[in-house]
C-alpha cells in the first residue's frame, strides 16, 4: 500500500511539473487574481426609507455597508437603482449577512417596532457570535429595550437601543442618535454613529452615549413627546390667526417666516411656513385647506404621558397634545356637535390684529418653554429611577440640529444644565425666567382673546396653568387631601409638624380612629 501511495504521488508531481513547462511564461501583473471582498463595517436590515437613507449617509461617509431585508426583492432593487456603484454588499440571507461583516458584527434594525424586532433579533441569534452587537434603530418602547439588553447579555450579545430622529431628510443627510444600552458596545459604533449624525456649528455631532439599557430609547420617547407640544402649539397659533383673524395662508405664511428668524428659529416653524407657501394643482386651493382635520400619531406621545403618570412627573402640555389629536379623529362626532353646542359671538370679540401677532409670538414662545421643562422633568425623574445618569446639557445639545424639534433655544438649554446640572427646573433658569416674565401679559391676553372667541388652545392653556401651579407656594391639596381623608381614612400631614408624620382626623360620629395605609406623594 505505502509501494502504491509513492507511485501515485510521483505521477503527481510529474504531472504539476510538466504543467508548468508546457505553460507560457506570464509576467506578475499578467496574472488575474480574484479580488478579495472586502468586508462590511456594519449590516443594516429593513430597506423601508429610513434603512435606505441611513444606508447611503453611511456609505457617503466611507463605510461599508451590509444590506438586508426580508423580501429579498427589495435588496436587488435597491443595489440596482439607488445603491448602484457604491461600497455596498447586498445579501440574501442573515447567514450571508453576518459572514460579510467585521468582526465584532454590528448589525442596525430599521424595521417596525415591537413584534418585528423580537422576531428579528431571534434570526440573528443563529448566526452571530458571542461578543456581537444588534442595534434597534425603530421608535421601540424603552421597556423592550431594558428586556432586549438583559435577554441578549445571556446570550453573549451585546445590545444597544438608538432613537434615530430626523425623518427621511435628516436620515440621509444627518440624524440626531440617542444610542443607549450595553456600555461596551459603544466603542465599537460611535465613529459610524457620530460620523454621520448632523453637526452642531462648532462641528459637534448630535449623537452622544446617553445611558445603560434603555435610556437612549427613552430619550427619544421624550423627544417625542415634546415633539407632539411643539406640533400642536403651532397648530393653536395657526387657528387663532385662521379663525380668530380671518387670515388667509399667505398671510400666515409671512408671519411664520417672520417668527423664524427670531426666537421660534426651528424646524417645525420653519416647515410651518413652507406648507402654507404650497397650493392644491386640483382644486388651486391652499394644500392645508384640502386636507382633512383628523391627526394620526404612532403611541410614542402617549407613551410620554403614560411615564409621567407611572413616575408621578406633572407633564400635562404633553398629555394635552396627545388628547387634542383623539379629539380630532372624531371628526364625525364634531361635525354633529357643531351644530348643536354653540359657543360666543365672534363678531362681539374686537382683536387688534397687529397688536395680537406680537401678543400670539411670546405666548407661543412662553408655551414652549414650559412644554420643554415638563420633558426636562419627565428625564431627571427617569434618570433617578432607572439609575441612567442622563447629561441634560448633551442631550440638548444632540437635539439641536438634525432632529425634528430642533430649535435655536436649545442652546440655552444647554447653557443652563451646562450652568447648573442638578437645575430643578428648566423655569428656574435666570434666562427662562426673564422670558417667562416679559411674555406673560401677552401670554395671557391671548388665552384670554382665545376664550372670548371659543377657540380651543389646550396646550397653550395648559402651559400657563402649567406655570401657575409650578409658581404657586400652596395649592388646594390641602383640601383634597381632607376629603381623601373624610371617605377612605387615606391620612394627611400637618403644616404645623415635620414632614413625614401622618395624622387622619375623626370627620363623622361614626367615624373610627383606624387609619388607611399612608398615601405617596
Amino acid at each position: 500500500m505505502a509501494k502504491k501511495a509513492e507511485t501515485v504521488e510521483k505521477i503527481v508531481k510529474k504531472g504539476k511539473a510538466s504543467a508548468k513547462k508546457a505553460a507560457p511564461a506570464k509576467s506578475a501583473a499578467a496574472v488575474k487574481r480574484p479580488k478579495a471582498v472586502k468586508k462590511a463595517d456594519i449590516g443594516l436590515i429593513g430597506l423601508a426609507v429610513m434603512g435606505e437613507n441611513l444606508i447611503l449617509n453611511m456609505e457617503s461617509k466611507g463605510y461599508t455597508v451590509a444590506c438586508y431585508n426580508r423580501t429579498v426583492a427589495k435588496v436587488d432593487a435597491f443595489m440596482a437603482e439607488r445603491g448602484a456603484g457604491k461600497k455596498l454588499i447586498g445579501c440574501h440571507t442573515l447567514q450571508e449577512l453576518a459572514d460579510s461583516l467585521k468582526k465584532p458584527r454590528r448589525v442596525m434594525l430599521m424595521v417596525k417596532a415591537g413584534k418585528a424586532v423580537d422576531q428579528t433579533i431571534e434570526a440573528l441569534l443563529p448566526v452571530l457570535e458571542k461578543g456581537d452587537i444588534i442595534i434597534d434603530g425603530g421608535n421601540s418602547h424603552f421597556p423592550d429595550t431594558i428586556r432586549r439588553c438583559n435577554y441578549l447579555k445571556e446570550k453573549g450579545l451585546r445590545f444597544i437601543g438608538a432613537g434615530v430622529s430626523g425623518g427621511e431628510e435628516g436620515a440621509l443627510t444627518g440624524p440626531a442618535i440617542m444610542p443607549g444600552g450595553d456600555p461596551s458596545a459603544w466603542r465599537f459604533v460611535k465613529d459610524i454613529f457620530q460620523d454621520v449624525a448632523a453637526k452642531v456649528e462648532d462641528g459637534t455631532p448630535c449623537c452622544t452615549w446617553m445611558g445603560k439599557d434603555g435610556a437612549g430609547h427613552f430619550v427619544k420617547m421624550v423627544h417625542n413627546g415634546i415633539e407632539y407640544g411643539d406640533m400642536q402649539l403651532i397648530c393653536e397659533a395657526y387657528d387663532l390667526m385662521a379663525r380668530g383673524l380671518g387670515m388667509s395662508a399667505a398671510e400666515m405664511q409671512k408671519v411664520f417666516a417672520k417668527w423664524n428668524k427670531g426666537a421660534l428659529d426651528s424646524y417645525l416653524i420653519e416647515i410651518s411656513a413652507d406648507i402654507l407657501s404650497q397650493y392644491d394643482e386640483e382644486s388651486g386651493k391652499p394644500m392645508v385647506d384640502v386636507i382633512l382635520d383628523t391627526a394620526g400619531q404612532k403611541g410614542t406621545g402617549k407613551w410620554t404621558s403614560e411615564a409621567g403618570l407611572d413616575l408621578g412627573v406633572a407633564i400635562p402640555q404633553i398629555a394635552e397634545a396627545v388628547f387634542a389629536r383623539c379629539l380630532s379623529a372624531i371628526k364625525d362626532e364634531r361635525v354633529a356637535a357643531a351644530e348643536v353646542l354653540k359657543g360666543p359671538n365672534k363678531n362681539k370679540v374686537e382683536v387688534d390684529k397687529k397688536l395680537f401677532l406680537k401678543q400670539l409670538e411670546q405666548a407661543v414662545y412662553a408655551s414652549k418653554i414650559c412644554s420643554y421643562a415638563q420633558g426636562y422633568q419627565l428625564l431627571r425623574a427617569a434618570s433617578e429611577e432607572y439609575g441612567w445618569e442622563l447629561n441634560y446639557g448633551e442631550i440638548a445639545m444632540v437635539w439641536r440640529e438634525g432632529c425634528i424639534i430642533r430649535a435655536r433655544f436649545l442652546g440655552n438649554i444647554k447653557e443652563a444644565f451646562d450652568t447648573d446640572p442638578s437645575l430643578a427646573n428648566l423655569l428656574l433658569d435666570p434666562y427662562f425666567t426673564g422670558v417667562i416674565s416679559r411674555a406673560q401679559r401677552a401670554w395671557r391676553a391671548v388665552i384670554q382673546t382665545a376664550v372670548a372667541l371659543g377657540i380651543p388652545i389646550p396646550a397653550m392653556g395648559t402651559a400657563l396653568n402649567y406655570y401657575d401651579a409650578y409658581r404657586s407656594a400652596r395649592l388646594p391639596a390641602n383640601l383634597l387631601q381632607a376629603q381623601r381623608d373624610y371617605f377612605g381614612a387615606h391620612t394627611f400631614e400637618r403644616l404645623d409638624k415635620e414632614r413625614g408624620q401622618f395624622y387622619h382626623h375623626i370627620w363623622t360620629a361614626t367615624g373610627g380612629s383606624t387609619a388607611a395605609s399612608t398615601y405617596i406623594v
